[in-house]
Parts: C-alpha cells; structure tokens; sequence
C-alpha cells in the first residue's frame, strides 16, 4: 500500500513525504520530479513548449506507472487531481491525503518559487491562488481518503498524524 500525497503547492507535500520515507524506511517518489527527470526539462520548459495539455498528459503516464507499484511515499503535484484516471491509478492501491492551507499561508510558502509556470498568465499571485483552489478543492475532496490541514503545524506533526492514521 502505497501514501499518496495531494494537495494545491505549499502545503507541504514534499517535506511530509520526505520525513515519511525516512520514518517509514520507504522509497519518496515525486511525480512532478519524474516527469521533469524522463523529459529532461523543468515543468516551466514543458509548459512553454509544448503547453498544460501535455504536461496533464506526461502526468496521466506517471499515474499509470505507479499504480501497480507498492509501499511507496507518494508526493503529487497540485494539479494531479484535475483528471479522474490519474485518482483512479492512484486509488488502486494507496491511502490518498489532502494536505490542506489556508490563502495566507500558501502565499507565504511559495511567493518565491520560480519552478511552478503561472496556471492563468493573467491574474495576480493571489487571485490565482484563490480561483485555483476554487476549482480544484471537490477534486481534492472526492480524492482524499484524510485530509489534514497543515496550517500551524509543522511537517513533523503532519507526518506523525499520517503515520498514525495508516497504523489504526
């Protein structure tokens, strides 16, 4: 059985992940990390040349790939829920986790990341934040087995409530 992280950028995903594979003796795998490694480009470059399409797309392929794998930490990127198959993949033989944050806070996490392209072009940093999580939060809810806010709280006590909730 696989834990599968999900969550809209800054909630801690790769952080969470990272400490549960420690913990947990098992092996973290990032799918936006894959994806940049088997296209040998940055998500930005993807995104440029050949558009979100694609990249849902390369996504979708990574999903595929893990389903049948096992005992692995898995952290997603934002965007993952937004087609049902790559859940479907997931679901298949993982525990999924919504790790959750309020506007404010994900502002202050990824004001300075240059790695993740605008997903609007057009609106400013907060509006796209706002309109996204819009959109996305029944896709992160119909996903989730847990969701776990991680508002004031640091990874470690993320990655204990996980680790306790898959020990129940």
């Amino acid at each position: 059985m696989n834990i599968v992280l999900i969550g809209y950028r800054g909630t801690g995903k790769s952080t969470v992940a990272k400490i549960l594979g420690q913990w947990l003796g098992r092996k973290v795998m990032s799918t936006d990390s894959e994806i940049v490694h088997e296209a040998g480009q940055t998500i930005p470059q993807i995104v440029e040349q050949h558009g979100w399409d694609h990249f849902r797309k390369l996504e979708t392929q990574m999903c595929q790939k893990l389903q049948d794998q096992t005992d692995l930490i898995i952290d997603t990127g934002g965007g993952l829920i937004l087609k049902e198959e790559n859940v479907n993949f997931l679901k298949a033989n993982s525990t999924i986790f919504w790790l959750t944050a309020e506007i404010p806070t994900i502002v202050k996490r990824i004001s300075g990341d240059t790695q993740r392209p605008s997903l609007s072009g057009t609106k400013s940093f907060v509006e796209e934040i706002e309109d996204i999580l819009k959109e996305r939060t029944p896709k992160y809810q119909a996903a989730a087995d847990q969701i776990i806010p991680t508002d004031q709280v640091s990874p470690h006590q993320i990655a204990n409530s996980i680790q306790s909730s898959i020990s129940n």
